[in-house]
């Protein structure tokens, strides 16, 4: 247990203006009976192997979603974290990563960082970006909390515009960025082998 390197991942979620909003999404949402299979299921750890251990906390009310309330369960896991952890968050929790990094001090070392399709603002198109996840303009803090920070996009994703890596490349000079052509939209893909060999990568430096 003591060797194996920490991975935690902070899925994405929605915003709402309002109650009524939220409603009427409920009500008009598309509904599937499907098995939805994504790469940030069980194809992570399958596929990182023995060395790693997955965290991967259920955001409060994911659907209706409050930075505030993110934060609070998001610092209720610190005491279980080791230095050396891989932190990864997804659509909105990239933007959520990416605020909690450039606002507080982090208390546990940070090996690297990826943020996936994270928003950058509110021009996310179709949604609103509320509830308290915008970024103020001094993002300097994420880099002092990880050396390491790559971020990636879709140019087919319809919900993420490239414009949003262009605004996160300008506050954070030293990330990655990197832009694949197709990762099926909004990264609605079932397996993800780049992510795969970059978390190894990262584990061989400690």
């Amino acid at each position: 247990m003591k060797n194996k390197t920490q991975v935690f991942l902070i899925n994405g979620g929605m915003t709402f203006k309002s109650k009524k909003d939220y409603l009427h999404y409920l009500k008009t949402r598309e509904i599937s009976i499907e098995e939805k299979i994504r790469w940030n299921g069980n194809y992570l750890k399958n596929n990182l192997g023995n060395n790693f251990i997955m965290i991967k906390p259920r955001m409060p009310l994911q659907d209706y979603a409050k930075y505030s309330d993110w934060k609070i369960h998001f610092e209720r896991y610190f005491p279980y974290l080791k230095d050396n952890l891989i932190l990864i968050g997804t659509s909105l929790g990239g933007i959520f990563v990416a605020k909690y990094l450039s606002e507080n001090k982090f208390p546990r070392k940070i090996l690297s960082t990826y943020l996936i399709c994270p928003p950058f603002d509110n021009t996310v198109k179709g949604e609103d970006l509320v509830g308290g996840f915008k970024l103020k303009s001094d993002l300097s803090m994420i880099e002092k909390n990880c050396k390491k920070i790559t971020l990636m996009f879709s140019k087919d994703d319809r919900l993420i515009p490239l414009s949003h890596a262009k605004k996160y490349k300008k506050k954070l000079k030293d990330a990655k960025i990197i832009i694949y052509k197709s990762k099926n939209g909004h990264f609605q893909i079932t397996k993800f082998p780049e992510i795969i060999k970059m978390i190894k990568d990262d584990a061989k430096s400690i």
